[in-house]
């Protein structure tokens, strides 16, 4: 079954900070591309790590927040609290950059892509080849375009791919129909253990937000028959010599 993935969906044309890019010249490339972030790589095109317009918001309000240098002494920061002021008085790219940059490979399913995304709060996910070079980056537009597929193409996926390919089975054993992304699988199926089979490749298929499960079966595989009184093994005891 044919599942896209980041290769296929990510932007390969990416706009990139170097470490010793200027604060402000990285202000200029996310306004003047219209972009909310954007890799900072080493001369070797590999990715040290990356900038969201979050990190530039924050570097301001904690700039107008402490109001420049104090002339006061300060008590010693913790971790946390020495890396946000290092972070407030960044000049350069390799100072605002937070790291370590999360990466994906194109090769990558967009699903596994977007659990990524969630697990981490991140917008967007630097694209990286074998040898960790960036060659593309991929952000939840992106991801989300899996989701713009017409209930036509999805429904056609279902039952070529799933039903047809994966599942063997014979055609008009299942009804299928597709309305915005939601699937509804009816019909009668052989062994009871097919149904959550066929449902999780269902799922599986980029663009379905949902699946309605109508399915029957006709033979209960998933517990073992009673043994009848019948069945059981007679033991033939032979007379002592």
């Amino acid at each position: 079954m044919k599942t896209r993935t980041v290769g296929e969906v990510m932007t390969s044309e990416v706009v990139e900070a170097r470490r010793e890019t200027s604060f402000k010249d990285v202000a200029r490339l996310l306004d003047g591309h219209r972009i909310s972030g954007l890799p900072v790589v080493d001369h070797d095109d590999k990715v040290l790590g990356v900038i969201s317009e979050t990190d530039l918001l924050y570097r301001q309000a904690m700039r107008a927040e402490t109001g420049g240098e104090r002339r006061f002494r300060m008590r010693p920061l913790r971790r946390g609290a020495r890396a946000a002021a290092a972070k407030a008085a960044a000049l350069t790219a390799g100072e605002l950059m937070s790291t370590p940059a999360i990466t994906v490979h194109p090769q990558q399913r967009v699903a596994d892509a977007a659990r990524v995304m969630e697990r981490h709060h991140i917008e967007r996910l630097p694209v990286v080849d074998e040898e960790d070079r960036l060659i593309g980056i991929a952000t939840r537009r992106d991801l989300l375009r899996v989701f713009l597929r017409t209930d036509d193409e999805i429904r056609r996926e279902v039952i070529d791919e799933v039903l047809t390919r994966a599942m063997c089975l014979p055609l008009q054993t299942v009804f299928v129909a597709v309305n915005d992304g939601m699937v509804t699988l009816e019909g009668r199926l052989e062994r009871r253990s097919d149904i959550p089979l066929t449902i999780r490749l269902t799922w599986r298929v980029d663009g379905v937000v949902g699946v309605m499960n109508s399915l029957t079966f006709r033979l209960d595989d998933t517990h073992p028959p009673e043994k009848h009184p019948s069945h059981r093994i007679a033991h033939h005891w032979l007379p002592e010599r």
